[in-house]
């Protein structure tokens, strides 16, 4: 069975993959298939986001256990990601009503900003899950 943790940095990274492919869909002026690309990158950001909570409201804070130089980036890594996680979460939520109330012009203006965070914030996630979990993991 797959754990929280794995579930999540997978979550974090088809995130990431549909936010890529919706980018290049839409420079191809392919909108249907850009459309459902977002959404999907939006479901899975949902979904990471409510497994993310449930398993921490269970076990609480996870420390990171590396040490020497890696301990300082992590934590720029770690802080970086969190700050523009709670940021872009109003950005995706404006991002996508005005997509779907057809405000293309308005919706553009800000997907310009909201598509390189969203992305920043999936691929650090994945990281920082790396980093955490299988890099500098507490030995059993």
């Amino acid at each position: 069975m797959i754990s929280a943790p794995t579930l999540n940095a997978v979550l974090n990274a088809s995130s990431a993959l549909f936010l890529v492919a919706g980018y290049a869909l839409i420079r191809r002026r392919r909108v249907a298939a850009h459309r459902a690309c977002m959404v999907s990158a939006f479901a899975c950001s949902v979904v990471f986001l409510i497994s993310y909570v449930l398993y921490h409201l269970r076990v609480g804070v996870v420390s990171f256990q590396g040490q020497g130089w890696i301990r300082p980036v992590y934590f720029a890594l770690l802080g970086t990601h969190t700050v523009l996680a709670v940021v872009i979460v109003p950005l995706v939520l404006i991002t996508l009503t005005r997509a779907l109330r057809r405000r293309f012009d308005s919706h553009r203006r800000i997907a310009r900003w909201t598509l390189p965070i969203w992305f920043y914030v999936s691929v650090t996630g994945v990281i920082v899950y790396v980093m955490l979990y299988h890099l500098y993991a507490a030995s059993s």
